[in-house]
């Protein structure tokens, strides 16, 4: 039978995929792992988003002088900049930011605004993740708002790739494991929920895969950015199968957001036409 004839229909809601194949080092086809967490695609609870792994440099975490209470106090995530791994002008950059919020101004986040959250911020979020394979590509589409990483497999990256939002991501299939290995960013995105920015020097690699019999999805990632930080730091993110479908969530950038408050977008004083 044809390597096309093999290839396995996966049909969830309206989203219909071919279930990639991929070539074993003796030549014979095997499957990859499903990833696609079915209708209601991946989901983590709230709070549980960036957490350390042992032996590991940690990632920035929730400053003990402005806990986390929305409702009762600090309604805003800010970063801890007593980690020894964030260099000199991170903490100070950071620290800006935190004077403003303190003054009054509004913590700044990418999925408030609908603008892209990048890698891997993007997964810090709870709003469900639906992954869509092929044999050439995987997708990993967030739910609210536009945020999509591509993943090109078996390939490698290109001489130069041009700076953007996602970076340029290449894959591969080891065993039950998805690995994907992403450079060529631009520095207008943050890597977590605590504006911790980054530099074009940024390299990402995921290792995705399920575990506990296929309920739970887990996704480590290891960061490195000699621009950043000291040395390079490992974070874990698990998560759960979606029970409601995967939904259209509109998200568009605009200068009032829905009416709440103002982030800055450039308005015409006059009319173009």
């Amino acid at each position: 039978m044809s390597r096309s004839g093999l290839s396995k229909l996966c049909i969830m809601g309206s989203i219909v995929l071919p279930l990639a194949w991929v070539e074993s080092a003796a030549g014979q086809s095997a499957r990859p792992p499903d990833l696609s967490g079915g209708e209601g695609g991946w989901v983590h609870p709230r709070g549980t988003g960036f957490q350390p792994v042992p032996g590991s440099p940690s990632p920035v975490r929730q400053d003990p002088g402005h806990p986390f209470t929305p409702g009762r106090g600090t309604a805003w995530r800010i970063g801890d900049l007593s980690n020894p791994n964030l260099k000199p002008w991170v903490k100070e950059l950071m620290k800006k930011d935190t004077d403003e919020i303190d003054a009054g101004k509004f913590a700044f986040q990418p999925s408030a605004a609908c603008v892209p959250s990048g890698i891997p911020n993007m997964f810090s979020f709870p709003n469900p993740l639906l992954i869509l394979q092929t044999p050439k590509e995987v997708v990993m589409i967030k739910e609210a708002g536009m945020e999509v990483q591509h993943i090109y497999l078996d390939v490698p990256h290109s001489a130069n790739p041009k700076p953007s939002w996602y970076g340029e991501s290449v894959g591969h299939y080891e065993g039950d494991t998805l690995v994907v290995d992403t450079i060529g960013f631009n520095t207008r995105t943050f890597l977590d929920v605590y504006r911790t920015p980054h530099t074009e020097k940024l390299h990402v690699v995921q290792r995705w895969r399920t575990i506990n019999e296929g309920k739970e999805l887990e996704v480590t990632i290891t960061v490195d950015d000699p621009g950043a930080f000291y040395q390079p730091w490992t974070t874990r993110v698990r998560d759960q199968r979606g029970r409601e479908p995967f939904l259209e969530v509109v998200c568009a950038e605009n200068n009032l957001n829905f009416g709440l408050f103002d982030l800055g977008m450039p308005v015409a004083t006059k009319p173009d036409f």
